[in-house]
Parts: structure tokens; sequence; C-alpha cells
């Protein structure tokens, strides 16, 4: 696992203009044949820990799960890892809204779009929607955040709208709590209710 964080690592860095060289060079070294692309650290915490409910070694299998900072990112992505960088399977989650980003990415790099999988809002409203927002207030009671919930409910802007919408935004109010979540809803599904993109994702890998 360590050595596959340093693959991220020097993935992100070379993104970020950095050389390619230590990326390759791990690339080659762990046997890495595909790259999942993901927008945030959440969907990061999510994948991985349906990974791990379902038994699969990622690293194992030669899969390296990369969050990007964004979906604007994926042409830089995709030019990196896929046909004209590393030669490496592009597969991944995008956001319905993002998904023309994607097509386009994808298309420049002349990478199939078969294993991306697109979610109608993003992984997060998946998630809620997959266990009823009564079982994530269970969840949120569970983690000790209940009285930021109650507390946040009591924002005028809050006033009105629907309870899917309601906790969405809730996960994404303080840092770091989307992550927690992203984990925590995944290991809270049951046998039939992950999410269709998500599911198709893991099964895909």
């Amino acid at each position: 696992m360590a050595d596959m964080r340093a693959f991220r690592e020097a993935v992100g860095s070379w993104a970020a203009g950095g050389p390619g060289g230590p990326a390759g060079e791990l690339a080659a070294r762990l046997g890495v044949r595909t790259a999942v692309l993901l927008e945030g650290p959440s969907d990061l915490a999510a994948v991985e820990a349906l990974a791990v409910r379902r038994g699969l070694d990622l690293t194992a299998e030669g899969v390296c799960v990369l969050p990007m900072g964004g979906a604007m990112s994926v042409g830089r992505y995709a030019g990196l890892l896929g046909p004209p960088g590393l030669g490496l399977r592009l597969a991944g989650l995008c956001d319905e809204n993002e998904q023309r980003y994607y097509d386009r990415a994808l298309e420049r790099a002349q990478a199939s779009r078969q294993g991306i999988h697109v979610c109608v809002r993003d992984l997060e409203e998946e998630l809620i929607r997959a266990l009823g927002t009564a079982r994530v207030e269970d969840i949120v009671r569970a983690e000790g955040d209940f009285r930021a919930w109650r507390t946040f409910l009591h924002q005028p802007a809050q006033h009105g709208r629907p309870r899917q919408q309601q906790v969405r935004r809730f996960l994404g109010t303080k840092k770091g709590r989307k992550i927690r979540y992203g984990r925590l809803l995944v290991e809270a599904l049951g046998p039939q209710q992950t999410p269709a993109p998500l599911d198709a994702l893991l099964t895909g890998l």
C-alpha cells in the first residue's frame, strides 16, 4: 500500500508540472495496469472502503485509485496515464454535470470511456439515496455529529429544502467530514444497496 501511495503522489507531482520519470518507474515496478480517476478524496475513501468490504486487493490487481483535485483535471490525468502517457487502462467515476469534461478528455487521450461510470449528481448523493436519509441521520448520531446537524438545520438557508439536499450539504460543511462519511456510508450499505455507478466501477476492476 505504501508503494501505491508513492505512485499516487508521484502522479500528483507529475500532473502539477513535475517530472514523469518517478511515476513511470513506480508504475513498472508495481505492475500498475489501471488508474481509477476520481474527483476528490471523499470518492477515494468510498471506493477504498467498498474494495475492502468486497475483499479486493487493488494493489495486488495493479489498480491505483487517484483523486485528481476536481473534474477539470481529468484532461491532464488522462493524457499522462492513458495511451499518450503510461498506457494504463482508465476507469473512474464522474458527476453527471461534469461528464462532458471526461468525454472530451478521453477522446483526446484516445482512451475508452467504458470504465467511467456516471453519478446523477455526485457520489455522496448516490450513497444518501441508497441508504435513505433516516439511516444517514442514524450514522451522524452515532458519530457524535448530531448536535452539529441540528444546528445546521436551523440555518435559514436550509428551511424548506428537501432532506436529501440538507444531508448532502451538511457533509460538506466541515473539512474532512465528506472524506470520513464517504467511508462510513459505504460501510453501512446493505448487500443490495450499493449505488449502480460504484458497483459497476468495482465490478469492472
